[in-house]
């Protein structure tokens, strides 16, 4: 059999910093407003000139130098996004095409803000039924582009950036050892598949916040200890909680829930917004880059947003 583990991880944030005092300027607001509602205080903002593959190829670059790999050592690209704007080529083949890869497959997904725990399993789905042995993750969003920037209530919340992930083969571990990426959790509740949208022409993202906050915070703390049950970890055994940087008012909370209580809780969402399905591994990516996250770690990463969908695995720390 064979088994899966990440090898690195790679993260990209764009240089431009908008503060919460820059918002005020723009739309009826205030950091006070803000942080009392959301936790956020800066997000990073892409320029015009840099599309959501340029910020995935550059995670990816990083990535695959922490590996010590080239790029033609990939035979799968996945990159999880929602803001793409052109359908073809997508977005990964364009990630390919930027670090010269030869022959790689190349997929997108569009699962919003569980876009990143959804490529991951399918990356270690593919890995073990044998059809790759390295495969290239990406989680890339550019929102501030689907933005109303006239809307104070999505507004304030979105940022730019990318995280990613190599996801290679290895031998299944002995009996008893926990895999390097652990069983998927994933679903969706179509019945509340608007309450995050990024629709229309040209595409505008909105929310209905308070229903997200609600089930999030109602229903997520049981879906995140089941996920630990199938990895075989117990909430308190995790050395790491990542979930989705919505909203510091959801992650803290359902940090608590979930029984992680010896657990570092990523809050890159104070710093960098909501990234959609780059938040995740751009919070693992710096915190493991801190050294905050020792290697071979537990560390829970769940998903969640639009459609509305979640998916969630507990990995080994690279």
């Amino acid at each position: 059999m064979t088994g899966t583990r990440i090898a690195a991880l790679g993260h990209y944030q764009p240089a431009k910093v908008l503060t919460n005092q820059d918002l005020a300027e723009l739309v009826d607001t205030d950091d006070a407003w803000i942080t009392s509602r959301v936790g956020i205080r800066t997000r990073h903002v892409a320029g015009p000139d840099e599309p959501v593959d340029e910020l995935a190829a550059h995670a990816a670059g990083k990535a695959l130098a922490a590996a010590g790999l080239a790029p033609d050592d990939i035979d799968l690209v996945l990159v999880a996004t929602s803001t793409a704007i052109d359908r073809s080529p997508n977005t990964a083949a364009r990630v390919a095409a930027r670090l010269g890869m030869k022959s790689p497959a190349t997929m997108d997904l569009n699962v919003v803000c569980a876009g990143f725990t959804h490529a991951l399993a399918t990356a270690d789905h593919a890995v073990r039924a044998g059809g790759a042995r390295r495969v290239l993750v990406i989680g890339a969003d550019k929102m501030t582009e689907v933005c109303d920037w006239t809307d104070r209530t999505t507004c304030v919340l979105v940022g730019d950036g990318a995280g990613a992930a190599i996801v290679e083969a290895v031998d299944d571990a002995a009996p008893g050892d926990a895999p390097g990426i652990g069983p998927v959790l994933w679903g969706s509740v179509p019945e509340m598949g608007n309450a995050v949208r990024i629709e229309g022409t040209p595409p505008v993202f909105a929310q209905e916040g308070q229903s997200v906050y609600r089930w999030a915070t109602q229903q997520l703390p049981a879906l995140a200890r089941k996920t630990c049950e199938r990895s075989g970890i117990a909430p308190e055994e995790l050395a790491g909680v990542v979930l989705h940087q919505a909203n510091l008012r959801i992650i803290e909370p359902l940090a608590a829930k979930i029984g992680a209580v010896n657990a570092i809780v990523a809050r890159d969402v104070i710093d960098s917004g909501n990234t959609s399905a780059a938040s995740i591994p751009l919070a693992l990516a710096k915190l493991v880059e801190r050294g905050e996250l020792p290697s071979g770690a537990p560390v829970l990463l769940f998903g969640f947003g639009g459609n509305l969908s979640y998916a969630g695995q507990v990995i080994r720390v690279p």
